[in-house]
């Protein structure tokens, strides 16, 4: 026969239950409310390109220089893989180009990337952004398919139309 241990009630003061006391959140003004009640989803957030997880650095980066990108996202079976960038190049690529131009992206790419989702908000997404030091960040739909990317760019051209609504 096992004896059970008896559970502890908490201790006053020990749990706070954050939605007892629920009040709508206030905001200092529009864009602050927009930019925490917003979607990923209404910031414009194509075009975007992919690339297969298979093709080469070499031709990766040809693709990247004759249409002036400086992020792409890589696939595998049409599920994002990876993400492949200019500091992928530089820290990954540049010093041992003639080694590698012939390899798989998939073995020079950054594997497993910080994604955010069309329904997430446009705070969240730049907190992301700037905690992580990212500039650009994959957008997935509830289903993991790429529906996007969100770059400095379009975050400047968002923010820019906030404030002139205000």
């Amino acid at each position: 026969m096992t004896t059970r241990r008896k559970r502890r009630g908490a201790e006053e003061g020990e749990f706070e239950d954050p939605l007892k006391d629920y009040s709508t959140p206030t905001y200092a003004d529009e864009t602050e409310q927009r930019l925490c009640e917003g979607r990923v989803g209404d910031l414009q957030i194509t075009p975007y390109i992919t690339v297969d997880a298979n093709q080469t650095v070499e031709q990766t980066l040809r693709m990247m220089a004759e249409k002036d990108i400086a992020y792409m996202m890589v696939v595998d079976d049409g599920r994002l893989a990876g993400i492949f960038s200019e500091r992928d190049v530089l820290h990954k690529v540049a010093e041992q180009y003639q080694q590698i131009k012939s390899r798989p992206l998939r073995d020079v790419m950054t594997a497993k990337p910080v994604v955010v989702y069309d329904s997430d908000s446009p705070a969240k997404a730049l907190n992301l952004m700037v905690i992580g030091g990212f500039r650009h960040l994959p957008v997935l739909n509830v289903d993991d398919q790429i529906v996007g990317v969100l770059g400095p760019r379009r975050v400047t051209a968002y923010l820019c139309q906030q404030f002139s609504k205000d």
